[in-house]
């Protein structure tokens, strides 16, 4: 990869090299044939035949997905309007490619050590949600670190509380911290305001809502369910490779856990997404075994993965780039190909999905053109990509949107979070604002002066 490792002393048993041609793994593609991982690794590296990316390759792969894209789902554009709310950045995993956390032993009472983190209580969740949903969002994500205080619900409590050995469950009473996050089902229920759509609970969040107990992933997911969560975000999967794992995230659960997890949350009847954070220490190989693990795992769990994010990752803050493991991220001729790779690779999930976060306005509408279709959300608030050194901001409006997909002659559509509802926007009839969702009447989602003052501190940051 043209990407510079700066530690030389990574040896993995996953190499890119295969016995496949480019010209063969295009081939395929373009047939429709469904791809396997030889296929994927030469489509990466637009042949492991040559050194580095050819640009014309690259063109024809990209080609290839954006034709994909367009027999598959069409011109439309889908966007969601949306709020981040993320509980606490407390967290002890230690994760190296993440700057979002904070150690968590600096949340605790009488400590003298001033965190830069943030614990919500339920009530304050609730009251950040319901501001939101009054302006009309109608899906709500959240994604926490794993504050040794939190437990699933009361009886989970009572089990860590009784745990012999709570140091090795991780768990430490809420009385020891200055804030309480409260237990996971509190935080589903307060953030289930108004019939929004709350998102939440990864398979890491889910495998610490378990620790300690016997309880399987589908019954930790049935209760979080029956407490207001509606569809499961599957991040944390970073590369489902623990050779890579291991170098990245060792605290972390592994690639079975993951799996384990995201099947539970589908037998308990919610729905899933899935993701890739690449561009750290991986290869093409674990870029192209990951997108067989996420096709086989929408198999298992017949079609509950409703869209795949690529998560190009930004080293800029984090342990990987200071410690010097990483020199830098991905390049954008490897965005633009792991984009398009994940349209031809992954022919059971039907929605592919371009991060503005990540790759900013101008490079996100590129990926529209390499096989994406989906333009993420209003968002409202972003902080673990802006932790990690990311600098493309926290917020989206519609007009925006409609501003921004109409530029590159795509259909502006609002969409709910599992795509069933949609509102296709016509460009010459503003005002523009979500109307999806409970109170939603295509108002702006911001004022004109809170967006200019959000946009003044975005540019001071």
């Amino acid at each position: 990869m043209d990407r510079p490792v700066a530690d030389a002393d990574l040896e993995f048993e996953h190499v890119p090299e295969t016995d496949q041609s480019f010209e063969n793994a295009l081939s395929n593609a373009r047939a429709g044939e469904r791809l396997t991982v030889d296929d994927a690794i030469e489509l990466l590296t637009t042949g492991t035949d040559c050194e580095g990316i050819d640009p014309r390759r690259k063109e024809r792969v990209l080609e290839a997905a954006d034709r994909r894209r367009a027999d598959v789902v069409g011109e439309e554009v889908t966007f969601v309007a949306n709020l981040n709310n993320n509980v606490t950045t407390a967290c002890n995993v230690g994760c190296l490619f993440c700057n979002f956390k904070d150690a968590a032993h600096t949340f605790e009472r009488g400590v003298d050590v001033e965190t830069a983190g943030f614990t919500k209580t339920p009530t304050e969740s609730r009251e950040i949600v319901a501001d939101a949903v009054s302006r009309g969002i109608y899906e709500v994500c959240s994604v926490s670190g794993l504050h040794p205080a939190f437990a699933l619900d009361d009886e989970h409590r009572e089990i860590l509380e009784a745990h012999s050995d709570q140091k090795a469950v991780n768990y430490k009473p809420p009385e020891r911290y200055e804030t309480s996050p409260g237990t996971y089902v509190d935080q589903i229920d307060a953030m289930a305001v108004d019939g929004v759509h709350v998102h939440s609970m990864t398979p890491e969040e889910a495998f610490h809502a378990r620790r300690g107990s016997n309880w399987s992933y589908e019954a930790v997911y049935r209760r979080l369910k029956e407490a207001g969560l509606d569809t499961v975000p599957g991040t944390a999967a970073e590369i489902l490779i623990d050779e890579v794992r291991e170098v990245i995230c060792p605290g972390k659960i592994g690639t079975d856990d993951w799996l384990r997890a995201m099947e539970g949350a589908a037998a308990a009847g919610l729905g899933l997404t899935a993701t890739i954070m690449y561009g750290h220490v991986e290869n093409e190989a674990h870029r192209a075994l990951h997108l067989k693990r996420i096709r086989d795992l929408q198999e298992r769990v017949d079609g509950a993965i409703t869209e795949f994010v690529p998560l190009s990752f930004v080293h800029q803050n984090t342990p990987l780039y200071e410690h010097g493991v990483v020199s830098g991220g991905a390049s954008r001729d490897e965005d633009e190909l792991m984009i398009a790779v994940s349209r031809l690779f992954l022919d059971n999930i039907e929605h592919i999905q371009s991060s503005w976060v990540k790759y900013g306005d101008d490079g996100g509408l590129k990926m529209l053109s390499c096989g994406a279709d989906d333009f993420m959300g209003t968002i409202l608030s972003e902080e673990i990509t802006k932790r990690a050194g990311g600098v493309y901001g926290e917020f989206r409006s519609v007009a925006d949107y409609v501003e921004m997909i109409s530029s590159i002659g795509r259909t502006p559509v609002e969409r709910s979070t599992d795509y069933e509802t949609r509102r296709v926007i016509d460009p010459d009839d503003p005002p523009f604002g979500p109307r999806l969702g409970p109170r939603a009447d295509g108002t702006p989602l911001l004022t004109s002066r809170e967006r200019s003052n959000r946009q003044a501190v975005l540019a001071d940051d």
